[in-house]
């Protein structure tokens, strides 16, 4: 695939953007993506390519403009917006015990547990003793109480580690206990509605048809030069069954079909949002400014919040050192973004987006392809990198 299989437009001095995004598919093996990015609230790139499902070879059905996928943990920057518009709006309280709003959680030796550690991944529930299987996952009462019965494997708030598939519970909960709405839906009408973007957790019938099939892709040898390891790589530490890392990622076992219309109607805040590039970067706009000149989510005090660092150093589910804001990774080696001022999320595999109020850029990047990544996928680290030469 070359760079005559891109569709979109770039604005003046943002080419190098659509060259990496058309480089991804010559030369990292991207099947199908697509990448949008906001300056001050603009749309300054919207770009397209490659084939609507990742099994789809023949390239028979291609990716359009409008075609969304599920960005897994790119979805866990949009479950923390709810609750700091929550806060904003003086109906959540960051530094309150969650059993101050959610009385079961108290269990087990959570009763000190405040809102603000589980944004920033410090509630010390990453794992769940009796994992749940994906029809048990997507009942918001039975991953509630599984989460609120289970005991911390540190105490909260003195370490931090990746919440990898309960900070979906943990957040979800919290949403729906305060306004009584199920999250999914309180998304809907009181973030993704007023800022126009396609964004969705619990993906309506109606949009089923635009959104493509996502599998695996493999890595091919140039991208091992984008990246250096780790002493032990966060794919090692998954592949020991006792490690918090695999245990917290197998939460949900066996793993769900993401493929599946089913799963993508339930509504887990923690893996299975779905959007479109455009979705997620017109999300971000409205985090730090005025989207077209109108709608707007964070006041600029909450997005201070949201990128304050509470968490710093070794993970003890990623193993290595990563930085959480108030339920957003930030800019560092493990999680590279646009600067030190970003903050955002990415998808494990691919996704990735983020804002950042220094440079006034909102970014969003979906792929069809997953890859073995957690966090700095090298197709979406080349965008960035080509954002940052267009604004220098």
């Amino acid at each position: 695939m070359n760079g005559a299989d891109v569709h979109g437009i770039v604005a003046e001095g943002f080419e190098p953007v659509r060259e990496a995004f058309a480089g991804n598919f010559a030369l990292l093996g991207e099947r199908g993506a697509a990448v949008t990015v906001y300056r001050h609230g603009h749309r300054v790139v919207d770009l397209w390519g490659g084939t609507k499902d990742v099994d789809d070879a023949a390239g028979t059905v291609p990716w359009e403009h409008g075609t969304a996928q599920i960005v897994r943990s790119a979805t866990k920057g949009v479950a923390a917006a709810a609750l700091l518009l929550l806060h904003q709006r003086g109906e959540l309280d960051l530094d309150a015990p969650v059993g101050t709003y959610w009385p079961e959680f108290k269990a087990a030796g959570k009763e000190r547990t405040l809102v603000r550690h589980l944004l920033a991944h410090r509630a010390g529930v990453p794992v769940l003793d009796r994992p749940l299987t994906p029809d048990q996952a997507a009942d918001p009462d039975l991953g509630a109480e599984a989460v609120a019965a289970q005991a911390p494997v540190w105490e909260p708030g003195t370490a931090h580690g990746y919440h990898a598939q309960t900070y979906g519970w943990l957040t979800g909960e919290l949403v729906r206990r305060i306004t009584g709405r199920p999250v999914g839906e309180w998304i809907a009408a009181e973030m993704a509605a007023p800022v126009g973007a396609d964004l969705w957790l619990g993906l309506p019938e109606s949009e089923q048809a635009r959104v493509g099939r996502v599998g695996p892709v493999d890595a091919p040898e140039t991208a091992g030069r984008l990246k250096t390891r780790p002493k032990r790589s966060v794919a090692e530490a998954y592949a020991d069954p006792d490690s918090l890392t695999r245990r917290a990622f197998a939460a949900i076992s066996p793993a769900p079909d993401e493929n599946s219309p089913a799963y993508r109607a339930a509504e887990l805040p923690a893996s299975n949002g779905i959007a479109t590039a455009d979705g997620l970067a017109r999300f971000y706009a409205s985090l730090i400014g005025e989207v077209d000149g109108g709608a707007r989510l964070f006041t600029p005090r909450t997005m201070e919040l949201a990128r304050t660092e509470q968490s710093a150093g070794p993970d003890r589910v990623l193993v290595v050192g990563t930085r959480f804001g108030l339920g957003y990774m930030l800019h560092g080696p493990a999680s590279p973004l646009l600067s030190p001022a970003s903050f955002g999320h990415p998808g494990r595999g691919g996704a990735l987006a983020f804002a950042d109020p220094a440079a006034g850029i909102a970014f969003g990047y979906v792929t069809n392809g997953f890859r073995k990544s957690v966090t700095a996928d090298p197709r979406a680290q080349a965008l960035v990198k080509a954002v940052r030469t267009a604004l220098a």
